[in-house]
């Protein structure tokens, strides 16, 4: 059958855990900048639906192509491992320095991605700094300054909005990654991750990766944020939230009611009505 109970998902997901942690170094680095640039892109696309007039959720609709691609390729996504790492260190296939190791250098490379291809962005939509980039160059730098200067005018408030924000998001972003192996089948595999994905971004929650992209593209437009506040009042908060989540709403619950070594304690004994009989 093409569709995967969710205890064989866990399963899946854990040995995926394991291959993860043995990528090396430049596996982790190559893979996690080409997720990065994917994300990218495919917000550079939800903007544009925005500044064509369409509606939000339009916007919401589309973005779900960059984390498609990255999943389908085999790439590196931060958010994802937040996830899939954890599950291997509950279940025991993974150390904890192995996990470490992995986010180190994924969200490295997702930095990068994200950033190399902010300039290419910049650069196509400016003609290399000779315009402003119009309207849609605009919707850069008002989100930017939403996600960073807007929080910071609430103070303390606006620094744990992001966190929860964060928090929010990657419960979202990390069953995308769970719901990648429940099924066979391309397609399958492709309208499982859609949901979740267009839940997070219709909602307006915030996600470290496509923010890495996002605010220092609005920056490089002339959004008035310096890199401070970039990292202080969205980077920082944003990133714990999604970590957060990645490991208490979603590797902890499927470990304890997925876990495929409950598989034994959970299914009851077949027993012969006969040998019942017999023995009473």
């Amino acid at each position: 059958m093409d569709y995967v109970t969710p205890r064989e998902m866990v399963s899946d997901a854990i040995q995926l855990a394991r291959n993860k942690a043995d990528l090396s170094v430049q596996d982790l680095l190559i893979r996690g900048v080409l997720a990065g640039a994917f994300l990218g892109c495919a917000t550079s696309l939800a903007f544009m639906a925005l500044s064509q007039g369409l509606p939000p959720l339009v916007a919401a609709i589309i973005f779900p192509v960059g984390f498609v691609m990255l999943v389908l390729l085999g790439q590196e996504l931060a958010t994802g491992n937040f996830a899939l790492l954890p599950l291997g260190v509950m279940s025991g296939r993974v150390r904890v320095g192995e996990m470490v190791r992995n986010w180190a250098w994924v969200y490295l490379g997702n930095l990068l991605g994200s950033l190399a291809y902010a300039l290419l962005f910049y650069l196509s939509l400016t003609s290399c700094g000779t315009s402003n980039g119009g309207t849609f160059a605009e919707l850069f730098r008002q989100a930017a300054q939403k996600k960073t200067l807007g929080y910071m005018a609430l103070g303390t408030s606006g620094w744990t909005t992001a966190l929860v924000k964060g928090v929010l998001c990657n419960w979202m972003v990390t069953l995308g990654a769970v719901l990648a192996l429940s099924s066979r089948s391309t397609t399958g595999k492709v309208v499982s991750m859609w949901l979740p994905i267009t839940t997070f971004f219709a909602l307006g929650y915030e996600h470290s990766i496509v923010n890495m992209f996002v605010i220092p593209t609005g920056m490089m437009l002339g959004a008035p944020i310096s890199i401070i506040k970039w990292l202080l009042w969205n980077q920082i908060p944003v990133t714990i939230g999604n970590m957060f989540s990645g490991v208490a709403c979603t590797a902890l619950p499927f470990l304890l009611t997925y876990h495929p070594q409950r598989r034994a304690l959970s299914t009851p004994a077949l027993v012969d009505p006969r040998e019942v009989g017999a023995t009473s």
